[in-house]
C-alpha cells in the first residue's frame, strides 16, 4: 500500500507581526504535516493562531522563521480555502460564484457551470443555483462556499471556522458538505475550530494554544 504523500509541512514556522515591542507572534515554532486523505481538526479558542497557521499552510502569509515546504505536485489550484462568514460576491448569483475560481482559471464557461452545478447538488443546494447571496441564509451561503472548492477538486481543502457563526445544525450541514467534498474529490481536510463536536467528526486533532501547536493526541 502506497503511503500518503505529504503535501504541506511546517519546519518549526514561526509567523510574528510587527516588530519590536510591538511584535506579536501568532505563531510560534509550529510542526506540522498533511497528508493526502488527512483529516484534521485544529481546536483552539479565538486569538490562539489558529487562523494564522492556516494562512501560513495556504501560503497567504510567509513565515518570519521556519519554513513551510509545499510538494512539488501541489499546482496553484490544488488549495481550496472556506473561510468564515460569507465570502461571496453579491453581484454574482450562487452558481456564478461556484464557477468563478473555474473562470479565473480560464475553464470554458460551459465547463464550469456544469462542474459548480455537479458541485452544488453533491452538497444539497443546487435548488439555489439562480438566487443572489442576499437571497439565501448563512448556512447556504456557507454551503454553497463549500461547493465553490469542491468545483475546483482541490487535494487539499482548508476551513477557517467555516461552522463559527453558525447554530448547532445548520454548522452539522456545512461540516457534512465538507466532508462530502474531501470524500468526493480524496483531499485532505484541515478545519480550524473551537467547537468539540465539529472536532470529534475529523479522525486527527491538534491543538493551539496562545500561538503554540501542542503535541498531538493521537488518532480516533
Amino acid at each position: 500500500m502506497t503511503p500518503p504523500e505529504t503535501l504541506v509541512a511546517c519546519r518549526k514556522a514561526a509567523l510574528t507581526f510587527g516588530r519590536g515591542p510591538q511584535a506579536v507572534v501568532a505563531v510560534h515554532g509550529a510542526d506540522l504535516e498533511i497528508g493526502s486523505g488527512d483529516r484534521l481538526a485544529v481546536v483552539g479558542p479565538s486569538g490562539s493562531g489558529k487562523s494564522s497557521l492556516l494562512h501560513l499552510l495556504a501560503g497567504l502569509e510567509q513565515p518570519t522563521s521556519g519554513a513551510v515546504i509545499r510538494a512539488s505536485s501541489l499546482g496553484p489550484y490544488d488549495i481550496g480555502l472556506v473561510f468564515q462568514g460569507d465570502s461571496l460576491i453579491p453581484a454574482l448569483n450562487v452558481v456564478e460564484n461556484t464557477a468563478l475560481p473555474l473562470v479565473l482559471a480560464n475553464r470554458p464557461e460551459g465547463e464550469a457551470r456544469q462542474a459548480a452545478l455537479a458541485a452544488l447538488a453533491l452538497v444539497d443546494v443546487a435548488d439555489l443555483a439562480d438566487r443572489l447571496p442576499e437571497e439565501i441564509s448563512g448556512g447556504q451561503a456557507q454551503r454553497v462556499a463549500a461547493a465553490r472548492v469542491l468545483a475546483q477538486a482541490p487535494r487539499l481543502i482548508l476551513a477557517d471556522e467555516p461552522t463559527g457563526r453558525l447554530d448547532h445544525a445548520t454548522g452539522a450541514h456545512v461540516l457534512d458538505a465538507l466532508l462530502t467534498a474531501a470524500d468526493h474529490t480524496g483531499a485532505a481536510l484541515v478545519v480550524t475550530t473551537h467547537d468539540p463536536a465539529v472536532a470529534a467528526r475529523l479522525a486527527m486533532r491538534r491543538t493551539m494554544r496562545e500561538g503554540r501547536l501542542l503535541a498531538p493526541e493521537g488518532v480516533s
